[in-house]
């Protein structure tokens, strides 16, 4: 009979703090729960969690504490996303990146970051080509009785999973329409089979999208209130 660690995953993701930054070495926390569970990675590989989580697991598991691997980061104070949209060309390239689908806006529009959901992850940041997105602390949740961590609330931890979840299945459903047959990604190859732009084009791209931003924003007329 072949054991179910269905329970036991489930029982590690509610120790870890639902970032899903990846810094674990995984693709999100339940996949890092999941190997936990299977005896592939340490208990200690959890920088945004640090001792919190740590300990934490620890005690479930039965097994003893241990620092946090210096490999994986070190436990900063957390941070949430901010995009400067004087500079945002709207390429969408953050809004990808999230895994909690915490930046709205569309191509060619500037986008935002909707604080409450930002888990801090820093997964935006990379991808933005120019560079129009800071990291600031944010300020810890009201405490709340028996819930470990100082800097995420019980009820973030568990929307941010939630939201996780939620954009899977969302992108699992796109990505299935896409490449139905006939569908937009059959006819876009059939006109467009070779047309992957280098990166020079890109550079390109994002250097005359962002001065036809800034050439909007000098010239727009100014509103006296």
């Amino acid at each position: 009979m072949t054991f179910d660690n269905t329970l036991l995953i489930a029982d590690i993701d509610a120790c870890l703090p639902q970032t899903q930054c990846t810094r674990c070495g995984y693709p999100r926390c339940y996949d890092y729960a999941a190997a936990i569970a299977g005896g592939t990675a340490g208990l200690n590989q959890c920088p945004p969690g640090g001792d919190v989580t740590i300990r934490a697991l620890a005690t479930l598991l039965d097994v003893p504490s241990k620092p946090l691997d210096p490999a994986f980061g070190e436990h900063r104070r957390r941070t949430t996303a901010v995009i400067d949209e004087r500079l945002c060309i709207g390429c969408a390239l953050c809004i990808q990146a999230c895994p909690v689908d915490a930046i709205v806006g569309t191509g060619k529009l500037m986008h935002t970051v909707i604080t409450q959901e930002c888990t801090g992850c820093e997964l935006c940041v990379p991808p933005c080509p120019v560079d129009c997105i800071a990291l600031v602390p944010c300020p810890p949740p009201a405490k709340t009785g028996g819930w470990p961590w100082p800097e995420y609330s019980r009820e973030q931890v568990n929307r941010a999973r939630h939201r996780t979840e939620a954009r899977l299945e969302r992108l699992a459903g796109t990505q299935t329409a896409h490449n139905r047959p006939g569908g937009p990604a059959a006819a876009e190859h059939a006109m467009h089979p070779a047309r992957t732009p280098d990166k020079q084009q890109i550079r390109e791209y994002n250097r005359d999208a962002v001065a036809r931003v800034q050439a909007k924003r000098r010239n727009r007329p100014r509103i006296d209130r």
